[in-house]
């Protein structure tokens, strides 16, 4: 199986990852999530701005994708913790993210990810988890 195989497999499995339209690109060893802009995707229709929830679920998957990618096929990454940072309003456009894997002991991954529309110099929300890399 090939990795861009491995990833869009991981993509498939989640309903809800098809419920947003998540995709994924895959340029070498990176993963870029990508999640093209929808109207049930906002959360304030006021500003209008995607919600919060599908954000973070967006950089928690962009994080995994990532991890399932550099890891054995037994070893599944699981979540320990995550923080998000909102850090401006995503506004109504396609939306990417890129996970940056900070340190992958032999248990437990210290994963970043950021999330940008139209500048990655400008990101709309960050997320800095753990993750464990447990054996099935």
């Amino acid at each position: 199986m090939t990795r861009e195989d491995q990833l869009q497999a991981f993509l498939a499995r989640s309903p809800y990852l098809r419920f947003l339209g998540m995709t994924a690109e895959l340029a070498g060893d990176e993963v870029t999530g990508v999640l093209p802009f929808s109207p049930h995707l906002i959360g304030n229709t006021l500003l209008p701005s995607l919600h919060g929830g599908v954000l973070g679920a967006f950089l928690e998957t962009t994080a995994l994708a990532q991890l399932t990618l550099t890891q054995p096929a037994d070893r599944k990454p699981r979540t320990l913790d995550i923080t998000i940072e909102y850090l401006r309003p995503g506004r109504p456009m396609t939306t990417f993210a890129r996970a940056d894997l900070r340190k992958v002991g032999r248990r437990v991954a210290n994963v970043q990810v950021e999330a940008w529309q139209e500048a990655r110099s400008q990101p709309v929300a960050a997320l800095r988890g753990h993750f464990t890399l447990a054996e099935d």
